[in-house]
């Protein structure tokens, strides 16, 4: 499936493709649209419709992901409302072996999400998946999200990566998508995100639902 030795460097997304993504989907999806509810004194099916809107109107975007952002819009305690949730905040079974097989084998691992630095703060506080990364980036030190191509230029600006030579592994079609589209060679697809939820395709990518399956690294 990965020619383990045409690859140095390794890009991981976060949320779905580390940590399992139903702390997040939990959170946006029943969470705030109950607490708006309650805000507002109108149902949870009014305030989800409601929110879906405000989510497509910035959808891939950096104000997507952005704490600051939804705390304004929605006058809602962003970051404190995810306390009370956190103990759904976990690290995918199969990422741990995963980790410390690609960093025996000598490969650069490093952690690049869309997620907000208090968000990031919040799932190391929790988990400590970072004991297996060389480094962190969250893509609001650079303004925009991984699904454009500035996000792209800047950081391997930062970075100095081979774009022949990198892997990225994330869950999202439209992330994949812009790294193809900039260049990176190595794409690999998370096809199960969530583990509440169904597997899904994401046609055009090699596509795992255990990272276990792509050992032993050499």
């Amino acid at each position: 499936m990965l020619n383990w030795q045409e690859i140095d460097t390794i890009l991981f997304d976060m949320d779905g493709t580390l940590l399992d993504l139903h702390f997040d989907n939990h959170y946006w999806l029943e969470l705030i649209p109950q607490k708006l509810a309650e805000k507002h004194g109108i149902s949870k099916e009014q305030a989800f419709e409601a929110l879906s809107k405000k989510y497509q109107k910035v959808e891939g975007q950096i104000e997507w992901y952005c704490l600051d952002y939804w705390q304004q819009e929605l006058d809602l305690p962003i970051v404190e409302l995810k306390q009370e949730i956190k103990h759904l905040i976990t690290v995918r079974e199969d990422v741990p072996e995963f980790l410390q097989a690609l960093k025996k084998a000598g490969k650069t691992l490093i952690l690049l999400t869309n997620a907000h630095p208090d968000s990031l703060s919040l799932k190391i506080e929790q988990t400590a998946f970072d004991v297996h990364l060389d480094a962190l980036i969250s893509t609001h030190e650079f303004g925009v999200s991984k699904e454009s191509q500035s996000l792209w230029q800047q950081v391997e600006q930062k970075l100095g990566f081979d774009k022949e030579r990198t892997l990225f592994v994330d869950d999202s079609l439209a992330v994949l998508d812009a790294a193809k589209l900039y260049g990176i060679k190595h794409l690999l697809a998370v096809a199960n995100p969530d583990s509440t939820k169904e597997t899904r395709t994401l046609p055009g990518y090699i596509s795992i639902e255990d990272y276990r399956s792509l050992l032993p690294i050499r």
